[in-house]
């Protein structure tokens, strides 16, 4: 049974705020009463702005460790809701419900090859996987991160993608249209996957981005030999409650916040046909 109280957001208050392109900020958030309970690396929160709405934003990191109560959450200004989030300074108090869905599991990939697949605003909910990976470099084999943007001032965390590849994860990067001054890969995402050395048979692959490049990464990994069912997505639907009840989200038999959002390729590639209205 739901908690009465369940749609009650928790205050948090904004302790930081970074911009990491010229429409994408991390906010770092500090609870202003009783945190929310710890979060899982894949989970998300209902992020509400006090006067004007509430929406599901992926968690990209914990500002305090693991377990901790700091939530660091990465969101792109695309509406009215996450411009007025993107807009928040520090001492701003945001409302927070959750966390919510499914995650990685990135424990059960141990001993594995990780390849990382993110496109665009994907990378921030796949941050915490890196993370997991490089607080915990012996329990698994390689780790290859696969990432692509629209333009080079699209990339997000630019000066963390230097750091962890400086700590041993192979990075590559492309995008679909260059600037004058990049000189690095061009071309979709799914293009890298050949480029890089992952072992197929031993591989767990972790891809985020628009439904379409997910379809099309999953195939490409595929097609070297990873199964589909040791392919992991997050879906995207329209939620709105959370936690199952408006029916918003509805994927098939799925209410994506409540069944997801991480699924394997393999539980939902049928679905996948589907577009989003």
């Amino acid at each position: 049974m739901t908690s009465p109280n369940a749609m009650v957001p928790t205050p948090y208050r904004v302790a930081d705020r970074q911009e990491e392109t010229y429409d994408t900020v991390t906010l770092t958030l500090e609870p202003a009463a009783e945190a929310i309970p710890a979060f899982r690396p894949g989970q998300f929160t209902m992020l509400y702005a006090f006067g004007v709405g509430e929406v599901p934003i992926s968690i990209s990191g914990n500002g305090g460790g693991n377990g901790g109560p700091v939530l660091v959450q990465t969101l792109r200004a695309v509406g009215a809701v996450t411009r007025a989030l993107c807009d928040a300074r520090p001492g701003t108090t945001v409302g927070v419900r959750g966390p919510y869905g499914t995650d990685w599991d990135v424990p059960s990939a141990a001993g594995r090859d990780l390849v990382i697949m993110a496109g665009g605003i994907g990378l921030a909910p796949l941050r915490p996987v890196v993370l997991a990976a490089l607080a915990a470099p012996n329990r698994f084999h390689r780790l290859v991160l696969l990432v692509g943007a629209r333009t080079p001032r699209d990339l997000l965390f630019p000066d963390q993608l230097i750091a962890w590849r400086t700590q041993g994860v192979d990075v590559e990067l492309t995008v679909d249209q260059a600037a004058p001054d990049w000189t690095g890969h061009v071309g979709l995402v799914t293009t890298l996957v050949d480029r890089v050395d992952f072992d197929p048979a031993r591989c767990v692959a972790f891809v985020c981005g628009p439904e379409v490049m997910m379809r099309f990464a999953a195939r490409s990994l595929q097609r070297r030999g990873v199964s589909a069912d040791r392919i992991r997505i997050s879906l995207e639907r329209d939620m709105k409650c959370g936690i199952g009840l408006c029916g918003h989200c509805q994927l098939g038999p799925l209410l994506v916040c409540r069944d997801g959002p991480v699924r394997t390729y393999g539980d939902v590639a049928d679905l996948l046909t589907v577009k989003e209205l």
